[in-house]
């Protein structure tokens, strides 16, 4: 029995440490740490609320649209705002959060996920002239591949030809990655954290140029999905069938819905949303909110006991508990958790009977031969995220024409005349999966703010009745060729796209680090 120790990993979002114990060959048990601390929660407290979504958004620089759509819903409910919002605002606010998907799953598969399977050095080596590799393989011959090096090595499947191609895509993908940011801030304004999202819908307004502006961009991105990304998931899943049986972590799906095709409705899950909100354990049931609950057994915190709902959460940290290994809570639906993510939403919405991500579904089963089962795996949350990064990039071009230049895009309201007292819940869904804020207004000032970011459910350490989360889960049972280069368990975590750069690192009070780590 042998004991891995990757911290950090790698390639993704924030800091996060995996444990994994290996007996014969294969992982028996696993722990998830994530080793920050947040805080947001409290620098909220006795805040204006209008500074809500424009402060949640410096939780993370990759998904911040994410955290002002949210934070936007939850005091559009505080504030009696949810059923003015204008057909514009509510558009833009979907074109906004949609550009952020497409950047965010891009970056996730070329940059983040990609060099697990694509051996960009030797792409280098064998594409010849090939002027699209010019760069990287100047680099290679002077010495210098960083970032494809150092890494865990080995297992590299991909034919010369594949791998070529496959390694163009990541190069490609650098200049894709930046047209979505300048789509974003067409009707954003800017990115990272833009400053169009507020309260009542968006700030910017609607002109024939933006919308043509957007346009031609949004084209050149849906070229390289069809072109690149989707061919690049299939010539991956070809090399590695073994992979769509691994990781296949709780067995149980949450989504909140996203994207919102109307603004009547008492609260955000009420709305009808063109990907829907659902749980699926075996069955599909709607999300009971009341339901959902924050467990901190084996968390760095107090809290206000185990099983608290988010509304009534505290952010109390206790840096020396006895038991506790991760900085993350551990939220759970009915008791139960809940992986989150492109995955979960393309199952939920499969099993809804959502057409549009039927098609894309059966399309993509027709071409591998595979059953949908196989989709519950750690390439299936590859696949399932460059298919709804196709959807959603489709549907954006839909939306964008159904933009009326000229016409309000924010409900008119008086901000000193806004209630001083209120609660509201924004539940929606990010690139990365369920996320939900909650604010209580009290004096016209934040009494109390919580946020469960899509990480914490994925992330979530054992709560206390045992329960593994899922990447926990995912990892066990996963097999280790060989320990000294464990590529096996990394894959599998970053098949969930893993997003910790929500907090701040550990430190003495005079700014010394209380650890240092190997990066692999």
């Amino acid at each position: 029995m042998a004991k891995i120790t990757i911290d950090p990993v790698g390639r993704i979002e924030g800091h996060l440490g995996i444990e994994v114990t290996v007996e014969d060959g294969e992982v028996k048990e696993a722990n998830a740490i994530a080793p920050m601390y947040r805080g947001f929660e409290q620098i909220l407290e006795g805040r204006h609320p209008l500074d809500a979504q424009r402060l949640t958004q410096r939780v993370c620089g990759v998904c911040p649209t994410a955290h002002a759509t949210a934070s936007s819903l939850a005091l559009d409910e505080a504030f009696g705002l949810a059923d003015r919002i204008p057909e514009n605002g509510r558009i833009v606010r979907n074109l906004i959060l949609g550009s952020n998907f497409l950047q965010s799953h891009i970056l996730h598969f070329y940059a983040l996920a990609a060099l697990d399977y694509v051996d960009v050095a030797r792409a280098a080596q064998t594409a010849g002239d090939d002027p699209a590799l010019a760069e990287v393989r100047q680099f290679a011959e002077r010495g210098h591949l960083a970032p494809f090096v150092p890494r865990y090595e080995g297992d590299y499947r991909l034919d010369d030809e594949a791998n070529a191609a496959a390694a163009k895509g990541y190069v490609r993908a650098l200049a894709v990655r930046r047209l979505c940011h300048e789509l974003l801030a067409t009707f954003g304004g800017k990115m990272p954290h833009n400053v169009a999202i507020v309260p009542g819908g968006v700030t910017e307004q609607v002109t024939e140029d933006k919308m043509l502006a957007f346009r031609w961009r949004l084209q050149e991105i849906r070229k390289f999905i069809e072109d690149c990304y989707l061919p690049d998931i299939l010539r991956v899943a070809g090399a590695y069938a073994d992979h769509l049986e691994q990781g296949r972590g709780c067995g149980r799906f949450l989504c909140y819905g996203v994207f919102d095709e109307q603004t009547e409705g008492s609260g955000s899950l009420q709305r009808p949303r063109t990907l829907q909100q659902g749980a699926l354990n075996g069955d599909l049931v709607d999300v009971d909110i009341t339901q959902i609950t924050e467990d901190v057994a084996h968390s760095y915190f107090r809290g206000n006991g185990d099983g608290v709902h988010p509304s009534q959460e505290v952010t109390d940290p206790e840096p020396h508990k006895e038991g506790a290994y991760s900085w993350a809570k551990s939220p759970r639906l009915n008791g139960e958790a809940h992986e989150v993510g492109p995955l979960a939403r393309v199952l939920v919405n499969y099993a809804a009977g959502n057409e549009m991500v039927k098609t894309a579904v059966d399309g993509l089963l027709s071409a591998t031969g595979l059953q949908a089962e196989a989709l519950q795996s750690t390439l299936g949350r590859h696949a399932a995220r460059a298919l709804e990064t196709k959807l959603v990039a489709d549907l954006m071009a839909e939306w964008v024409l159904q933009l009326t230049p000229g016409e309000p895009t924010c409900a008119e309201y008086d901000v000193n005349e806004l209630p001083e007292q209120g609660e509201g819940a924004g539940l929606s869904d990010a690139p990365r999966g369920a996320l939900g804020h909650w604010i209580q207004v009290e004096a016209g000032k934040i009494a109390r703010y919580q946020l469960v970011v899509p990480t914490t459910w994925n992330v979530s350490p054992r709560s206390g009745d045992g329960e593994p989360g899922p990447i926990e889960r995912a990892l066990m049972s996963t097999k280790v060729a060989d320990e000294q280069n464990p590529f096996e368990v990394v894959r599998v975590v970053r098949s969930f796209d893993p997003c910790l750069a929500c907090a701040v690192h550990l430190i003495t009070p005079k700014g010394k680090d209380l650890g240092s780590y190997r990066v692999c």
